[in-house]
């Protein structure tokens, strides 16, 4: 789950991180009073769930009260397109209006998992306020990393290292030093996946400043952080995703037009490779579970159907926990209740696979039964055209 940068902001505050003083606005008059709050010039920052935002023309500066009310009007309900929204853009609705700093230096810092490691590792760099992945690509000397054992945390010596690393003067090394603990405990304490602060600021006056934050949160761990659930945007999602996690259905929109149902994160990874291997381009990832029912599966299906880009779906379901002819019912129930309007390719396997496909078969609908997942691809890319 994602948070906008405001919320972002106000988690880190509550743990040490310093950063601009600032307030949120949802209407051109909000910005106008956060900004005489404030005093002094403010940046202008469009609150979406998207990175490049300063480059489509997201941020802008205000230098008094008036001028702000301004650019919030022209900002409010324009759709802002970056890289990273695709050429349809996103509506922005809300807007961050938080003190202009003078910048010396722009630093990145960031805590992510290192999944080969098993542990989290710390990234900062000199070279902040551009996408670490440019970075990392173009100058990797430049990315410094702390691993940091999850049975002893993140330890001061770390923080010492990074901060000589980044060159920072010898009076910013321990405020260095506490400000990463203090991202490295909030990324703890609320189960980020991601934790950054790109950039990281070193005003004119020698002070460290979070201009900008990300924390991106695992969806597993939120039933410990009812706080974190009421900060979630929908808007900002695809709604066929959030339909999906309304049933409890692991799903992301893809780019392509064969729709995939499969049960099993490990097995529809697999799918979508074999789909691509046929000459094909899979539309989703969908899960469905390893010990899914037949209501399970008839959702499923109509998140599916609700893709306009979707020309034909292929279900692929290994029988273990789940039983193939239940599979087979909740199929057919989403059928009875369902218009469906591309072709559909159906592999089963396992568990009572051939009761499954003998109520599939006898069903009279128009689906296509496969031998195996490649005989299945193959017939779906087909379909598809």
């Amino acid at each position: 789950m994602k948070v906008h940068e405001y919320q972002a902001k106000a988690i880190l505050r509550q743990s040490g991180v310093p950063v601009p003083r600032g307030g949120l606005a949802e209407t051109p008059p909000d910005a106008a009073r956060v900004a005489a709050e404030i005093g002094g010039p403010v940046a202008v920052k469009a609150q979406v769930h998207a990175g490049g935002r300063g480059k489509a023309g997201g941020i802008r500066l205000a230098s008094s009260p008036a001028e702000a009310e301004r650019v919030a009007g022209e900002m409010l309900g324009m759709r802002l397109v970056t890289h990273q929204t695709g050429p349809q853009g996103v509506l922005v609705r809300k807007l961050l209006v938080e003190e202009a700093s003078k910048i010396q230096s722009e630093l990145y810092l960031g805590l992510v998992i290192d999944r080969a490691a098993e542990m989290l590792v710390m990234m900062a760099s000199e070279a902040g306020g551009v996408d670490i992945e440019e970075v990392a690509a173009r100058s990797p000397e430049k990315v410094l990393k702390a691993y940091i054992d999850p049975a002893t945390g993140f330890q001061p010596f770390m923080g010492r290292r990074l901060a000589y690393g980044l060159n920072l003067d010898s009076g910013q090394i321990r405020v260095a030093g506490d400000l990463m603990a203090a991202l490295y405990r909030a990324c703890v304490e609320k189960d980020c996946s991601l934790a950054e602060i790109n950039p990281l600021a070193v005003t004119g006056d020698g002070r460290l400043l979070a201009l900008d934050a990300k924390l991106n949160f695992d969806d597993n761990a939120l039933y410990r952080h009812p706080d974190l659930v009421e900060m979630r945007d929908t808007s900002e999602e695809a709604s066929l995703e959030v339909e999906a996690s309304r049933h409890g259905i692991s799903y992301i929109k893809l780019d392509g037009n064969i729709g995939c149902m499969v049960n099993g994160a490990g097995l529809a990874m697999a799918t979508m490779d074999v789909i691509k291997l046929a000459g094909g381009e899979p539309a989703n990832f969908l899960d469905v579970g390893g010990g899914a029912s037949a209501t399970q599966v008839s959702n499923a299906l109509q998140i599916l159907m609700a893709d306009p880009q979707v020309k034909a779906v292929l279900i692929n379901i290994f029988g273990g926990i789940t039983r193939c002819d239940v599979v087979a019912q909740g199929i057919l129930e989403a059928a009875k209740g369902l218009k469906i309007g591309v072709p559909v390719v159906i592999r089963l396997a396992g568990t009572r696979v051939r009761e499954g496909m003998d109520l599939l078969g006898s069903s009279g609908l128009p689906f296509t039964l496969a031998t195996d997942l490649a005989d299945g691809a193959r017939r779906a890319v087909a379909a598809a055209g």
